[in-house]
């Protein structure tokens, strides 16, 4: 059989490991990646090995050359131009196999028995066989799910923290029969996860999945590359180190010296030929390459040192990386998580703080404290993107340097403006919004500065101007301490994850590049924001028709609204109502639009001031709005948070109506002058929506429980009048894409005049709503295999995998765990016909998740 080894990649996430070496060349072990990959292949009988190549081709080929040194066949297929993707790349080289073949990355780390998945492949009669392994976090893979039979039902590629239904993941190994290549277009980049493999599912071709045992690891992160050199000396995989051992777990390779003084601490790696001083003290998992010269009186922490590395004496190296031919000069401090690249040169008595990165070919003075990375500017975070847009604690993690080269990473991106930037009124977010506006300028972008605006009037604007995107920087109305900046595109709707992935290579790669002075982008100040949203408002709160009985109604109020009653008479009303701005901005254009549609308005807490109020004031605020609407007998009371995107409502009872409650009450009032329309809501809103709607003739559609995911699924489809969700958050797509909490009070106040309602009693008018939620603490790496065990424990219910696992328990009753997507927990809803075994729902399954993680 062939083996084909898929080692194009860039390695963008290894930088700067991989910024003039391909990942697959990357040593693990003083070997390259790659090497370990061809000698699992020799050990089972896979002789005859084709190279995909594509990123620094020459690498591998001048290291495997024709495969002789290591006694296999090799040849190279490079790709020219863009990449086709892992089944575009195999598809071009298609002539060359024609029969049963093996897939492998070339950035995997592994000792699975290939042999034994070869043998499942021909006796289940596959057409594709993906080797599977369950691993602790499955957030950067393609989650499977298999049949009792290991065929395969479903999978997802790198899921979303929410998305998580199982902890068996692909391996990125596959053995496959040639014609399932005529499924792949020639030319045209395609993947085998993304295209190929649901391609084949739809056409019911037969694709299983074996679960292998043995080490798997896929090279993906600098942590994960130091854990994989780790494991290797701990015996983890079952891989030949290479080297004799001069005491146990001590492997030294030949023409090395060691003083007799230095202090070698088990398991340790010493490549040939390098000198070690002494003194010096060798501590467990130190892994030091070729040609290596280390100075008397060193400590090496758990480093790994590649080839031709001099360390000048008394320095110190804790868990990091250097790479080739670095210079690391007397009593210099290199910390955990440090990268010092090819060619670089470290002065003695500098001190390299934790996860700094310095790319290849760099100076660093003499007692200097290097607590940025040079080139990028700032520490490298895990992940950029959260569940709403990048957020961080501010001037720590969110800092005005990570500020310029996010925004220039995004500038990179789109390529054009203009980008808008806004911001909440809070003095942090105007120090960040100006490192963005410096940011875009920077690579060349148009900005539009808006400066202090509520969201969901930039976000109209957008449209207006037709511009690429908007940078938005808040406050966080739960966490006062952190700040996020969003992203938004040329709708007006939150960048989609494949944005957010782009931007985020972008950003690792720090390479973008900056313009000639000449070329630095525009900064002006639009002056009608705020006119361009009010003028369209009004148009849509004041000239409304509604269908009743197929006879149109059109409410074109002045002063007052003309109230239809449900008697059928006609009255003339001015409401009352209250409105709690939470010390917001909102409050600078609410009243006015309010006014001109004949609402008279009673203002609290409308100041704004430096630092935002806490939850603990926002919650007192709403019981004093409460309060308030109660002793001016008023229609009904709002507070409205969120930079302008939320809003909680009090009727004219006092009763504050918010959460499942809220988005019931609203859908109700929407649907019922919308007949026959449609309502997004996530996969966790109550069943009173799908009771509300049928009252109506209307359809429900559910969609993952993320406000990206309703902001574009309301988007994307027809006839979608509401799209909103228990957080207070409401979409009207006649008006714009954009959750906004100003528009959805004019649409409250006219739907219930026109219906004759007020909100006291539209609540009254809801079907029964029985909704409880739980959460329970779930460590990151433990939700997947909850998420898998929960699915293989319910085979005979009926399961729903929209967003999390949705389990029917009893008709009208079900069950949706829900891992949360930004902090270490699982969400349990339960919704049902009856009180009491809706509670016994959320019991039982809050004490079996927090079994299953101990499973």
């Amino acid at each position: 059989m062939k083996a084909v080894i898929m080692a194009g990649g860039s390695g963008t996430r290894l930088r700067p490991l991989t910024s003039s070496l391909p990942k697959p060349m990357v040593p693990v072990g003083n070997k390259p990646i790659a090497e370990h990959i061809v000698n699992l292949l020799k050990q089972h009988n896979f002789k005859d090995i084709i190279f995909t190549l594509h990123y620094l081709p020459e690498a591998i080929c001048d290291h495997f050359g024709d495969g002789t040194e290591f006694g296999i066949k090799v040849e190279y297929a490079i790709e020219e131009g863009s990449p086709l993707g892992t089944a575009g790349c195999v598809k071009a080289i298609q002539d060359k196999l024609d029969s049963t073949f093996l897939v492998v990355s070339g950035d995997s780390l592994t000792d699975i028995d290939l042999t034994a998945a070869v043998k499942f492949h021909k006796e289940k009669g596959s057409k594709a066989t993906l080797v599977l392994k369950r691993v602790e976090n499955p957030l950067e893979y393609g989650v499977v799910i298999t049949d009792a039979d290991a065929k395969i039902q479903r999978f997802v590629e790198k899921p979303g923290p929410s998305e998580v239904f199982s902890d068996t993941v692909n391996t990125g190994i596959y053995i496959l029969e040639p014609e399932v290549l005529l499924y792949v277009i020639l030319g045209r980049e395609q993947d085998f996860s993304n295209d190929l493999f649901p391609l084949l599912l739809l056409r019911n071709e037969p694709i299983y999945g074996y679960v292998a045992d043995g080490y798997w690891c896929d090279v993906g992160s600098l942590s994960v590359y130091r854990q994989a050199n780790y494991d290797l000396l701990d015996g983890k995989i079952n891989i030949d180190v290479d080297a004799p051992q001069i005491q146990p777990r001590i492997w030294v390779k030949e023409g090395t010296q060691i003083d007799a003084s230095a202090n070698l601490q088990a398991p340790i790696l010493i490549g040939k030929n390098c000198r070690i001083g002494a003194k010096t003290i060798i501590e467990p998992y130190t892994i030091i390459g070729d040609n290596v010269l280390v100075q008397e009186k060193v400590t090496l922490k758990r480093p790994v040192i590649w080839p031709n590395v001099y360390i000048g004496k008394q320095s110190t190296l804790c868990a990091c990386v250097v790479c080739n031919n670095a210079t690391i000069h007397n009593s210099v401090e290199i910390l955990e998580g440090a990268i010092i690249g090819t060619n670089t040169a470290v002065g003695q008595e500098a001190k390299i703080s934790p996860d700094v990165r310095l790319w290849p070919d760099k100076t660093v003075d003499s007692g200097a404290h290097v607590i940025e990375s040079v080139i990028w500017g700032t520490r490298a975070p895990r992940t950029l993107f959260g569940a709403h847009g990048v957020k961080g604690l501010a001037n720590v993690e969110i800092t005005p340097e990570f500020a310029v080269n996010l925004a220039a990473a995004f500038g990179a991106t789109l390529k054009s403006g203009p980008v808008l930037v806004s911001r909440d009124f809070w003095q942090v977010s105007q120090m960040l919004s100006r490192a963005i506006v410096s940011g875009l300028i920077s690579v060349g972008i148009e900005v539009q500065n808006l400066e202090s605006m509520p969201l969901p009037i930039a976000r109209y604007y957008i449209k207006t101007q037709r511009a690429s995107g908007l940078m938005h920087v808040r406050v966080s109305q739960r966490e006062t301490n952190k700040v996020s900046i969003e992203f938004f595109d040329s709708q007006g709707i939150a960048i989609a994850k494949s944005m957010e992935r782009k931007i985020e290579t972008t950003f690792f790669r720090a390479d973008f590049p900056r313009c000639l002075p000449a070329d630095v982008g525009n900064m002006t100040y639009p002056s009608r924001v705020r006119e361009y949203y009010m003028d369209e408002f009004l148009k849509h709160v004041k000239g409304q028709v509604f269908e009743e009985d197929k006879v149109p109604f059109c409410i074109v109020p002045g002063l007052n609204y003309t109230r239809v009653t449900k008697s059928g008479s006609v009255s003339t009303h001015a409401p009352k109502i209250v409105i709690d701005y939470a010390m917001a901005e909102t409050g600078a254009i609410l009243p006015d639009l309010l006014g001109q549609v004949g609402i008279e308005t009673v203002v609290l807490n409308s100041s704004i001031r430096n630092l935002p109020p806490k939850p603990e004031e926002r919650l007192a605020m709403r019981k004093q709005l409460a309060d308030v609407v109660k002793a001016l007998k008023a229609e009904l009371g709002v507070q409205i948070g969120r930079n302008g995107e939320q809003m909680t409502l009090v009727d004219e009872t006092g009763e504050i109506i918010r959460g499942e409650l809220l988005l019931a009450t609203v859908a109700d009032i929407i649907l019922k002058d919308k007949p026959k329309r449609t309502i997004v809501v996530p996969v966790s809103a109550s069943s009173a929506i799908e009771r509300i709607a049928a009252r109506y003739g209307c359809k429900v559609v559910r969609c993952k429980a993320s406000e990206t995911e309703i902001g574009t699924t309301t988007a994307r489809l027809e006839d979608v009048v509401l799209g909103g969700s228990a957080n207070g958050c409401f979409i009207f797509p006649e008006f714009q894409n954009g959750y906004d909490a100003m528009f959805a009070l004019g649409q409250v106040l006219e739907h219930l005049t026109f219906q004759g309602r007020t909100l006291h009693e539209a609540v009254a008018d809801l079907p029964l709503l029985i909704h409880q939620v739980d959460s329970v603490h779930c460590p990151w790496e433990r939700k997947g295999k909850v998420m898998r065990l929960l699915v293989e424990k319910h085979q005979d219910h009926p399961i729903e995998l929209i967003d999390g696992v949705k389990i029917q328990t009893r008709p009208e009753h079900w069950i949706l765990v829900l891992p949360d997507a930004v902090e270490p927990l699982v969400h349990i809803y339960a919704d049902g016909a009856d009180f009491e075994n809706t509670r016994a729902d959320l019991n039982e399954y809050t004490q079996l998740v927090s079994y299953l993680q101990k499973v």
